[in-house]
């Protein structure tokens, strides 16, 4: 009986324990890595997101933008880092297409990472190009490509294995057409290829790309979505403009912890992200950049995470998109 009573005594001494530890954390700055450069579309959405969920907390997250190998980079340090809560990772869909299309891809987003939370879901891509390559619709664009057996047109993404790069072969394999695929750092360099003309078409989030809409530098001709985007109800979807086998599904955003962290800590920043997703501000401002927020529970999430992975594996099938 005392020896059960000893037992009974320690557990509860230990429940106690990680209860006052759920309580006091975070006790220092939470680093947030960012695997994508500073000014693309991942960073402009973590950072108002990490800023209100920083004000709730009352701890400083810190981004961190580490790029590299498509987001690759950031995700190795995140499963490698202690499981305390004070370093996470927000990344995108890529995650999972690198993974569905490349075998011999390092990290597994479902043994090497803790799924925290889908943050946020886009609304599509914009199609965009430049306005001296002389097209103003999907069919224009078709024609001009397929004229073009010499010396292919381009099309540029953050790298391989990412929702921009499964969209363009996806539009080749439904239009006919042979886009060359030139990959980038980042979205940033991305548009100044664009604008440069050292490319001539994007599929590529409204985020990072609206104000250069708005003062005419470059020209969406279509969006790449199952529907059109509320804010530019005008601009018909690639299914509409002639392509009617084309419906991407969007992109996301997603927040992620690295192996077994406490699940004291997983219901405290859990908690604290549906919080943020409902700050009336927050969800303005992803709307006009073209994301609607989100912000589902793990378990939501690693659901949502295992389905996302059988469809890219099925797309880039179809595709032929493949990494050896």
């Amino acid at each position: 009986m005392i020896r059960c009573a000893r037992v009974v005594v320690l557990i509860a001494a230990l429940v106690a324990g990680a209860a006052a530890w759920a309580q006091s954390y975070p006790a220092r700055p939470i680093r947030l890595i960012v695997p994508f450069p500073a000014g693309g579309t991942t960073d402009t959405l973590a950072r108002p997101f990490a800023r209100q969920v920083e004000a709730q907390l009352g701890r400083t997250v810190v981004i961190d933008n580490r790029s590299g190998a498509n987001g690759l980079v950031g995700a190795e340090l995140v499963a490698n880092a202690a499981p305390d809560g004070y370093t996470m990772l927000w990344t995108t869909t890529s995650i999972v297409i690198s993974q569905a299309i490349n075998p011999r891809f390092p990290l597994d987003v479902f043994r090497d990472l803790d799924p925290l939370s889908l943050v946020a879901s886009g609304a599509g891509y914009f199609v965009l190009v430049s306005p001296a390559l002389g097209v103003k619709s999907i069919k224009e664009l078709i024609a001009l490509a397929k004229s073009r057996s010499n010396k292919p047109l381009t099309y540029g993404t953050p790298g391989v294995g990412n929702g921009q790069h499964i969209a363009g072969e996806m539009f080749n394999q439904m239009a006919g057409t042979n886009l060359l695929h030139v990959p980038y750092k980042g979205i940033p360099q991305q548009i100044n290829a664009l604008l440069s003309r050292e490319i001539d078409v994007l599929f590529i989030p409204p985020t990072a790309s609206i104000g250069f809409v708005k003062d005419g530098r470059v020209l969406p001709i279509a969006f790449a979505a199952p529907s059109r985007w509320p804010l530019m109800p005008d601009l018909p979807t690639v299914a509409e403009a002639g392509v009617p086998e084309f419906k991407p599904e969007p992109g996301w955003h997603g927040w992620f912890l690295p192996p077994k962290t406490p699940p004291e800590i997983v219901q405290r920043v859990s908690t604290e992200i549906r919080k943020a997703a409902n700050s009336p501000k927050l969800r303005e401002l992803f709307v006009g950049l073209g994301y609607t927020l989100v912000a589902s529970t793990p378990e939501e999430f690693r659901t949502k995470l295992a389905a996302e992975h059988k469809r890219f594996v099925e797309v880039a099938r179809a595709a032929n998109i493949k990494i050896e």
